[in-house]
């Protein structure tokens, strides 16, 4: 087995050392309030647009900076390290943006890039269905060919930025015979018909609206199909094997979030005469926190690393890791976190609260951790 290895250039640390700056001067401030309205973080969003944030998941030859995917896990981190919501609108168009980079028309690819790296629009990625979720060949919604058109009629739900974005990456079934083979992709515009039937009352990620996508009969040119008919599942795979490990990114950024605020707080927090930060068992705990988070942090940058390498049969197997591992991590941490501030923890006066119930759906969103856990499994035996 080939190994992936990589280590941070003096490059990515000043940037990430910058980064964080920015992030908690300019971030962090709006990171409560955009949980309390359940609003998107417009404002946040446009200083990472000052920043040129979304351009980094772009190629150079389409207005992009073409950012390494180490990097671009940097800014998942960072980001979420303060305001999760914020750190998912930059992944959130990288990942509609994905299958047009990989398999799109080079029409397509001058077309929207260019708008995405500089903020100008946004996107989203239509796969999931209320009975299609993990199940993806189950998806119902149709697209029949009419002319030099396809009609496209269903629903799509959990739909990230539903109702924000400005294009969706839409995938439909144009054999309903054929299972996942019958599976095709195309990029839909917003402007052509696509409705919001309603936005989710989420636990977390408030600031990140998720709503139910509607198609219903709209015409969607076939120059917009992206790649050929029947492509759509191994489109739909290959770009969530590049997506998974920034969400182990953005789990591992939720997870230092919380350890960074515990750590401050058993510093000030004084019982029995001391700061808590003297009670073994809870240093103990934040030790336990920081270790696993470390090698979270260290598993999603070797995935993020054969992203770029991209070695044959190793990204789908360890990109699975990465996700499930970091989110599990995060999950723990932050309970943890709650667990460490008592009573203060569990009221909205202090972000740990916040940091638990942004962490829970890194372990939901592009595949369960169950689905991981049956990827992984998978992928070894299939190697054994």
């Amino acid at each position: 087995m080939k190994t992936a290895t990589f280590a941070l250039t003096d490059e990515q640390r000043q940037f990430r050392d910058t980064l964080r700056q920015f992030a908690e001067e300019r971030i962090a401030p709006q990171a409560a309030e955009t949980d309390r309205l359940a609003e998107f973080p417009w404002k946040s969003f446009a200083a990472c647009c000052e920043l040129e944030l979304p351009s980094l998941g772009i190629p150079e030859a389409y207005g992009g900076a073409g950012a390494d995917m180490v990097t671009q896990a940097i800014v998942a981190e960072e980001l979420a390290r303060v305001c999760a919501s914020t750190s998912l609108t930059i992944l959130i168009s990288k990942l509609g943006m994905l299958p047009v980079m990989n398999w799109a028309s080079e029409e397509l690819k001058q077309k929207y890039l260019p708008r995405v790296a500089t903020g100008e629009i946004q996107a989203s990625y239509c796969l999931s269905e209320a009975d299609a979720g993990s199940d993806v060949a189950a998806m119902r919604t149709r697209a029949v060919r009419d002319g030099d058109e396809y009609v496209l009629t269903g629903s799509k739900y959990w739909i990230t930025n539903a109702g924000i974005s400005d294009v969706y990456i839409v995938f439909a079934k144009t054999d309903p015979d054929a299972g996942g083979r019958g599976i095709s992709c195309f990029l839909v515009e917003r402007d052509w018909g696509i409705t919001i039937a309603k936005h989710e009352d989420k636990l977390g990620m408030r600031g990140s609206p998720t709503g139910e996508v509607v198609l219903d009969a709209v015409r969607v040119p076939a120059s917009h199909r992206i790649g050929e008919e029947g492509q759509g599942f191994t489109i739909a795979m290959h770009t969530l094997d590049r997506s998974r490990p920034t969400i182990g990114a953005q789990a591992v950024g939720i997870a230092q979030g919380a350890i960074d605020y515990a750590a401050s707080y058993m510093k000030q927090r004084h019982a029995f005469g001391a700061p808590i930060a003297d009670l073994q068992g809870l240093r103990f705990m934040l030790a336990d926190m920081a270790t696993r988070t470390e090698a979270a942090r260290a598993l999603v940058y070797r995935a993020c690393a054969m992203v770029d390498d991209d070695p044959e049969g190793e990204l789908t197997q360890f990109g699975a890791m990465a996700k499930a591992f970091a989110s599990d991590t995060s999950m723990s941490v932050t309970v943890d976190a709650v667990q460490l501030l008592g009573g203060y923890g569990y009221t909205k006066d202090f972000p740990v609260e916040r940091f638990l119930r942004d962490a829970k759906v890194t372990q939901i969103y592009e595949g369960t951790n169950q689905v991981q856990r049956v990827v992984i499994a998978r992928e070894l035996l299939r190697n054994a």
